[in-house]
Formats: C-alpha cells, structure tokens, sequence
C-alpha cells in the first residue's frame, strides 16, 4: 500500500464536496424551482435531510481523523496509518450511503464504530509515534 495520508485526507474532502453538490440539488426544486413537481412539490424534500444530516456528519468525527493525519504526516507515516486512514474513508462512504439512501440505523451504527475504531487507531499510531504517553 503506497501513497500519503493527504490523499486519503483528501478523498474525504471530495466526499464532502459531493454532498454539498448533492443536497444543492435536492434543494434545487425548493430554492430555484428547477425539478418541482407539477404541484409544486420538491420530490427530493425525504431525503433532503438526511443529506443535510450526513453532511454535518462529516465535521465531527472526522475532525479527529484529520488532527490524526496531520498530526502522523509530522512522522515517518506508516503503512498501518494508511490502511485506517483509507478503512476511515471507505466507512465514512459508506456510512453517507447506508444514511442518506435507508433507514438501517443497526447497518449505521456498525459502519459508525468501524469509523470510530480506526480513528482511534490512528491516534494510537500519534501517541506511539510521538514517544508514547507523557510521563510525570
């Protein structure tokens, strides 16, 4: 597995970027009128907010994800700190699909720990780097 972190980093960020896009269009009918229905109505108002939903998702856990990737780019980043920063993207995909497109809240929270865990193991990977647990 080759490659740095800020590319993972940056996959997250295009994912980001897509659901700015996507919640843009399904605000479209609403805001510009572009795709109402022929009553008015926004045909994408159900889904409307779990994409808004997601998107505020994605600046919170994952801000925890960066700080680590920032944090490792300050050392010799691992091959094991690229397969949780790349497990971290492929669950936050993931997690934006199972939230926006269902309701399995159960298939959510499994993705969410999986999110959860490798963070957590990328900041295991910061303090191990940095020389371990400070000692007083």
């Amino acid at each position: 597995m080759s490659g740095s972190l800020t590319t993972p980093m940056a996959a997250h960020v295009a994912l980001a970027a897509f659901l700015y896009v996507l919640l843009t269009a399904a605000r479209a009918p609403a805001v510009w009128g572009i795709g109402r229905r022929s009553d008015g109505s926004n045909p994408w108002v159900g889904v409307e907010a779990r994409i808004s939903a997601n998107l505020s998702n994605q600046f919170e856990w994952p801000l925890f994800f960066h700080v680590a990737c920032l944090l490792l780019l300050q050392f010799q980043a691992s091959l094991a700190a690229l397969a949780l920063a790349w497990v971290f993207v492929a669950g936050r995909v993931l997690h934006s699909a199972v939230q926006i497109l269902g309701r399995n809240v159960r298939l959510r929270g499994i993705v969410f720990t999986t999110n959860f865990l490798a963070v957590l193991g990328l900041w295991a990977l910061v303090v191990l780097a940095a020389g371990g647990p400070p000692v007083e």
